[in-house]
């Protein structure tokens, strides 16, 4: 037991998650209608296709299977994963903290749940606010997960990759289609992304990590 504690210590990083979300709570509950609106006419052009809601809740699975699965193959890719996710959802906190922001009568009214994914959606809604959502959280961890997967050579299935790919573009989509975030969440999530990347696997911080994790 001390053995695989000692091996797997790095696991500890998930803790970080119950941390980020009290804080993100605290938002929820404070910025609630002083705040400024982000979204603009073109997105009332963007269409609301409920569907898209699978792969916006897939995204949980897709963020915590990755990471869960990183913890037991690769050291390295999970520190780098999490570090990236930390990262940015810090970032986004102290965003959303100095600047509240949110969106003002966006998403549809009376949404009837004569069906599962309208019932869906209805339940996101309801608990899920439109407020704090610069940058997109969703396509931020979407982007920083995929990379993960092509960065690491525990994956050499192009199938994997591939699968990864269209699931980390649909739940980018997913965040405009069901009228969650504005096209600048969204744009704000990949710059992020940009930014972050760059300093996880670019840097000497990545080669930090490299010295210094088993893979």
């Amino acid at each position: 037991m001390k053995e695989f504690c000692k091996r797997y210590k790095h696991a500890l990083l998930a803790l970080y998650t119950p941390i980020y979300l009290l804080f993100f709570y605290y938002l929820e509950k404070t910025i609630t209608t002083d705040f400024t609106a982000l979204n603009s006419p073109i997105d009332n052009l963007i269409p609301f296709i409920p569907i898209f809601i699978i792969p916006y809740l897939l995204w949980f699975v897709y963020v915590a299977g990755s990471a869960i699965y990183f913890i037991f193959v690769s050291q390295r890719d999970f520190v780098k994963l999490m570090s990236f996710l930390i990262i940015g959802m810090t970032a986004y906190l102290i965003i959303c903290y100095i600047f509240p922001n949110g969106l003002h009568d966006f998403r549809p009214k009376n949404i009837t749940t004569d069906n599962p994914i309208n019932a869906l959606v209805a339940w996101l809604y309801k608990t899920d606010t439109s407020t704090n959502v610069f940058p997109s959280i969703h396509v931020y961890n979407s982007i920083g997960v995929h990379i993960a997967v092509c960065k690491t050579d525990k994956i050499k299935s192009r199938g994997i990759r591939m699968a990864s790919l269209v699931l980390c573009v649909l739940i980018c989509f997913s965040t405009i289609f069901l009228k969650q975030h504005a096209l600048i969440d969204v744009i704000g999530g990949c710059v992020m992304g940009r930014i972050v990347y760059v300093l996880m696997y670019k840097t000497k911080f990545s080669s930090f990590i490299d010295a210094h994790t088993w893979n």
